[in-house]
């Protein structure tokens, strides 16, 4: 099958516009919602992260507004010095007193006050990498040598960078997306079924043999059994939850984020938006998520060219992803990890590579076209 060369040829998709710009607007008002009391604490200025939240939102905007309007077809040129500046943004972390550290990880650039996170443009990054190379290779992909070889390469080498952070929720999502990249363009089920049995015994050392992600996991499956060490944050969670009922306690009035939820405003602060918003809420934000990859997949199999097709399939997998563990972890129904709400939790780096994957999203579906048989 060959597709048409892509040409701008409609509008924009509204609806996953209209979804962006909803969810990162609900996400400044829970921000507000969440943060406020301890921002008055910490930084004697309530409006401490609904300002910073506001910059990210428009910087984001900025973001995807300049991706929309950028033909992405144009990616593919940078799709390999993208992925290696990445790569070399990973790399110096690694060395001491270079990156900034919170919580014992050091994940994170800090410049005049501002904090840049490689591993979020690294999955950009991978997506565009893998839409392009997916695309050139074609049939070549079932080869082990030529196809699938290169990917665990550099799937290896993002995720080797970025455990030594560590960060495990990130590198879960980078070998989540790429393995379901690889499958949807033809890559050899046995081969990944081989490299799933291989990184299986790493990834079980990788949790086993690190203390604190044992306790998360152990706590995962009876938080109960320690109530105030590491069964705690998701027993506050799901008393959240549990509050919110069917109609919420209504926006702000919530108690969990009062110093009882560890993480109110970042990881957990869909319990926040459930204490507040109640099931209905819950239910609509999860519903305005699974429309947005509807969607994605939607503008993907109309594209108008292969990388087209595949980088709006990996970007929907992406966003997807994330918004999936985030709300299976603060459900208590995954296992506890670093990782942020799309669109929602507060955070600068998280909030601009999502809105610039929906912009780039958009460019795939301003130029969509038919497939010719």
């Amino acid at each position: 099958m060959q597709r048409q060369a892509a040409v701008p040829s409609k509008d924009f998709d509204i609806a996953i516009l209209l979804l962006a710009v909803v969810l990162s607007c609900l996400g400044v008002v829970m921000v507000y919602s969440a943060s406020a009391v301890m921002a008055m604490e910490r930084h004697s200025d309530g409006f401490f992260f609904l300002k910073r939240q506001g910059v990210y939102v428009a910087i984001g905007f900025l973001a995807m507004i300049c991706a929309m309007y950028f033909d992405y077809r144009h990616l593919r040129r940078l799709a390999v010095p993208l992925l290696l500046v990445c790569l070399g943004m990973l790399a110096l972390l690694l060395i001491p007193g270079v990156g900034h550290s919170a919580n014992g990880a050091v994940r994170w650039f800090r410049f005049a006050g501002i904090s840049i996170q490689p591993s979020e443009l690294a999955k950009i990054a991978l997506v565009v990498y893998l839409a392009h190379s997916l695309a050139k290779k074609q049939e070549r992909v079932k080869s082990f040598t030529k196809g699938f070889l290169p990917y665990v390469l550099v799937l290896g080498a993002l995720l080797i960078l970025i455990l030594r952070e560590p960060d495990l929720g990130s590198a879960v999502v980078i070998g989540a997306v790429g393995v379901t990249m690889m499958f949807a363009a033809g890559v050899k089920v046995r081969y990944l079924i081989a490299m799933a049995a291989l990184v299986a015994p790493v990834l079980y050392l990788a949790i086993v043999k690190v203390p604190y992600r044992r306790e998360r996991l152990l706590a995962f499956l009876n938080p109960w059994e320690s109530p105030d060490k590491s069964g705690y944050q998701i027993i506050q969670s799901q008393i959240a939850f549990d509050s919110g009922g069917l109609w919420g306690q209504g926006l702000g009035q919530g108690l969990q984020k009062l110093f009882y939820l560890p993480e109110a405003h970042t990881d957990f602060i869909f319990s926040v938006l459930g204490e507040e918003l109640g099931f209905i809420g819950v239910m609509v934000v999860a519903g305005m998520f699974l429309l947005l990859v509807v969607l994605g997949l939607r503008v993907a199999l109309g594209a108008g060219d292969e990388f087209g097709c595949n980088l709006a399939f990996g970007l929907t997998v992406l966003l997807g992803m994330e918004a999936f563990l985030n709300i299976g972890v603060v459900l208590g129904l995954l296992p506890p990890k670093g990782m942020a709400l799309p669109f929602i939790s507060y955070g600068g780096s998280s909030l601009v590579c999502c809105l610039l994957a929906v912009g780039m999203l958009l460019s795939v579906s301003r130029r969509s076209g038919k497939a010719d048989s």
